[in-house]
């Protein structure tokens, strides 16, 4: 019989969350700077607003991916 005593199941530190936090900032990462801006642009919302919520959403992937390097829940 194994025993998994270190197996963490729930929190921010489980594999799934892991994975889920990592993909959704680079998700913001890649697609806040270029494809919402043109969409916002296809919904007639101006294009200064449109770059700086782009611009907006960047910041927060990567501030998320800062968070996740710090709580050592990705290594670089």
């Amino acid at each position: 019989m194994m025993e998994n005593e270190n197996l963490k199941v729930t929190g921010i530190y489980s594999k799934f969350w892991r994975v889920t936090l990592v993909i959704f900032s680079m998700l913001l990462i890649f697609i806040g700077p270029t494809y919402i801006p043109l969409l916002l642009t296809k919904v007639k919302v101006g294009y200064i607003s449109s770059i700086s919520i782009g611009f907006v959403l960047f910041i927060a992937g990567l501030g998320l991916m800062m968070f996740l390097i710090r709580k050592k829940l990705i290594t670089v």
